[in-house]
């Protein structure tokens, strides 16, 4: 069982990779792709790609311009050490024992609009890039176009190695879509959280965040190999609505807080 999580703008490079465990990107080449074609962009260029500040532009202008195509130790960062924000904040992951890592670096993967995919303990360098982002590189004119069948094929290498056949989708739509689950050969199963009111149940976006990085947190700390013990789940509050749920749509409600 292969779980999926999205990156986060958010980062936290600080301090710098844990030098006990390390890998190395599997689509590095094509990470220096992006990053030659986003060098040639002005500040004012990526804010309005990229729709942030002016603050943020010329930070992120500044990070591609130093960017180091080797990464070590000394420059980049563990992925899931890396990100920040509502999903990666909800893991707790400093408190990760050399077994957990070990576990998620076989089992969970984060979809990145840079890298393509990532493994837990690959090294990061500070960037910021949607997977929703129109940027041109080459004759692609956005990520999706760019990553074309990659990071689909890498995950179906992985599910056939790995041999249950199943994925977990804990990331967003707009990040799942560059896997494209249609042509996997696998099943896939996505858990949906939803906050039960008056009207009944509904999505609030802040709290899914927060629950997908729960149940990423629940795998790797419980070993959870198989898709039936997710319907276990019952961290802060949540509970598995049989009655709600489909085959592939696992749907998890707790009262509105």
């Amino acid at each position: 069982m292969i779980a999926v999580l999205n990156s986060s703008k958010t980062l936290d490079m600080q301090p710098p990779a844990r030098k006990f465990k390390h890998s190395i990107p599997e689509f590095l080449a094509e990470c220096t792709s992006l990053v030659k074609a986003l060098r040639k962009l002005s500040a004012a260029e990526l804010t309005n790609l990229m729709k942030v500040s002016e603050k943020l532009a010329i930070l992120n202008a500044d990070r591609y311009r130093n960017w180091q195509m080797h990464p070590g130790p000394a420059n980049a960062k563990q992925a899931l050490m890396a990100f920040k924000g509502d999903v990666f904040g909800a893991m707790n992951i400093d408190t990760y024992t050399v077994d957990e890592f070990d576990f998620a670096q076989q089992h969970l993967r984060i979809l990145s609009g840079l890298f393509g995919l990532l493994r837990p303990l690959d090294l990061i360098q500070p960037y910021r890039l949607e997977m929703a982002t129109k940027l041109a590189a080459g004759s692609t004119r956005n990520l999706y176009e760019f990553w074309g069948d990659k990071i689909h094929k890498s995950l179906g290498a992985l599910l056939q190695r790995e041999k249950s056949g199943i994925l977990i989708n804990l990331a967003s739509l707009e990040y799942i879509k560059a896997v494209k689950v249609n042509r996997l050969e696998a099943t896939v199963i996505t858990p949906v959280f939803k906050e039960q009111q008056n009207s009944g149940y509904r999505v609030v976006a802040i709290y899914a965040k927060k629950a997908r990085g729960r149940m990423g947190d629940f795998i790797i700390r419980q070993r959870i190999k198989q898709p039936e013990d997710l319907k276990s789940f019952n961290l802060d509050g949540y509970r598995f609505e049989a009655k709600l749920s489909s085959n592939t749509e696992w749907v998890f409600g707790r009262r509105s807080r």
